[in-house]
């Protein structure tokens, strides 16, 4: 008898250990098709996490927007349907106004990990929508104007955009309604194709990388610097689900975040030089505002989305009392000089 109690303590504190170390599982989706340079990039953090989270932590990847709709994404991922969201916060930016520091951005990820503005950033993640703010990815890649036709200037070296059918989306209205005075016509990513191709648009705004992926290489011929804005792409995780998880399996989440923030910075700078070059060579022309023109027109793109930003934070309980904050950790004005 005291052979089999024995035997009964140890295989029950062995599958009570079984139990404690039971690998844990999360599942994902991500807003763009898996062809697209950033979603490569989620997937590769993916991929970190699931190696070094062997027997801790693994993400199951649901699918893209063929999954949940890229607009729906944000609402799934705060309502439990979904428990990480790899996404822009732009689609989210009702409910969260604060993205748009990062949109205004001209640092990345790195200075602001270090900084305490993705910190801020995540605390306002939580407190606004119950949702953990893992990481901010891809950072350090701004936006350019792309055009099917020659862009035309003004006696002051100012961009015209008199007739210009230009595609718009939250991102970038605030810049190119109150300053540019352009007539946006808004579609998602996945419609453009077809509306350069029927001439719908002719002109949109785009990362420095990804027009070669999505083939709008096809229809633009002009690249209008300088460049303005910055990605916000991010991880976004349901609280609730964060919480639930062990102390190991949230360290291997975060510092695979933290070290994929850094990694993407790098590696989607070299994408971005590849992709100039692949487009110089087929043809593509790159045309520049100077002096006092680009310097209006970098300084509109920053200041109507910090307005924006501000006005929608004004309707929020929270109010505007990180604006100031946020634009402190998020911008560093030295750096544009």
């Amino acid at each position: 008898m005291k052979m089999q109690l024995v035997a009964g303590l140890v295989a029950g504190a062995m599958m009570a250990g079984s139990i404690a170390k039971a690998e844990e599982t999360i599942s994902a989706v991500h807003a763009f098709p898996e062809s697209l340079i950033y979603t490569k990039s989620f997937l590769s953090f993916v991929d970190k996490v699931n190696e070094a989270g062997k027997g801790v932590i693994q993400i199951d990847v649901r699918g893209g927007p063929e999954a949940i709709g890229m607009f729906q994404q944000p609402d799934a991922v705060r309502d439990g349907i979904v428990d990480m969201v790899y996404t822009p916060g732009s689609f989210y930016g009702g409910s969260l106004p604060e993205k748009d520091a990062m949109v205004s951005s001209n640092l990345t990820a790195i200075e602001t990990r270090q900084n305490g503005g993705i910190a801020l950033i995540d605390d306002i993640h939580q407190e606004k929508m119950g949702l953990k703010y893992l990481g901010w990815f891809d950072s350090g890649v701004c936006y350019n104007l792309w055009t099917r036709e020659e862009p035309e200037f003004d006696d002051a070296g100012n961009l015209k955009v008199e007739g210009l059918k230009l595609r718009g989306n939250a991102v970038y209205n605030a810049f190119f309604t109150n300053y540019l005075g352009a007539q946006v016509i808004d579609l998602p990513t996945g419609e453009v194709y077809a509306a350069l191709q029927r001439g719908v648009v002719d002109a949109t705004g785009w990362t420095q990388i990804g027009l070669i992926d999505l083939k709008w290489n096809e229809f633009l011929n002009y690249r209008i610097e300088p460049c303005f804005f910055s990605t916000d792409l991010g991880v976004i995780v349901n609280l609730e689900k964060w919480n639930s998880l062990s102390p190991e399996a949230q360290k291997v989440l975060q510092d695979v975040a933290i070290q994929h923030e850094a990694d993407s910075v790098n590696a989607l700078r070299a994408k971005r030089d590849e992709d100039f070059a692949a487009l110089d060579a087929q043809g593509m022309k790159v045309v520049s505002l100077e002096g006092e023109a680009k310097a209006n027109y970098l300084a509109a793109a920053r200041e109507k989305n910090w307005e924006r930003m501000k006005g929608l934070m004004e309707e929020h309980p929270m109010g505007t009392g990180n604006y100031d904050r946020l634009i402190e950790l998020f911008y560093d004005a030295d750096a544009d000089k």
